[in-house]
């Protein structure tokens, strides 16, 4: 599996591609949080499809760019980094600071233990 990296400004126009599937340069400009020149965003998805992670097709006079990694991939990649850098590779750090700096509600956290438990489980069943 590649090894993914994205700058925060390349993961605000991936966010907008994983969450539209496809979009032009003006799309991707009006659904982004702060004012970026067309040219900006525009830099940004060429810098993508050099690094392989979207692709484009010509649509009139603009491209439609669309990702080539998923939302998944690129998660397990960011979080992979964080464990490794930040928490020493202490899943259980992770969790327990995640969790101390959130305000989750009863049924988040029921949720949560819901997952841990399945997954205990699955370990429990093999052999």
């Amino acid at each position: 599996m590649r090894e993914l990296s994205f700058t925060d400004r390349e993961l605000d126009v991936m966010a907008v591609l994983w969450q539209l599937g496809s979009a032009t340069v003006p799309e991707v400009r009006e659904r982004i949080a702060d004012p970026l020149a067309y040219t900006t965003v525009q830099t940004v998805l060429r810098i993508l499809e050099e690094k392989g992670h979207v692709d484009h097709v010509v649509e009139g006079r603009f491209h439609r760019y669309h990702p080539l990694v998923d939302r998944e991939e690129a998660g397990r990649g960011a979080l992979g980094r964080v464990l490794a850098k930040i928490f020493a590779g202490s899943p259980e750090e992770l969790l327990t600071h995640f969790l101390s700096q959130r305000d989750l509600s009863a049924d988040q956290l029921r949720r949560i233990r819901e997952i841990l438990d399945s997954h205990a489980a699955k370990k429990r069943e093999r052999p």
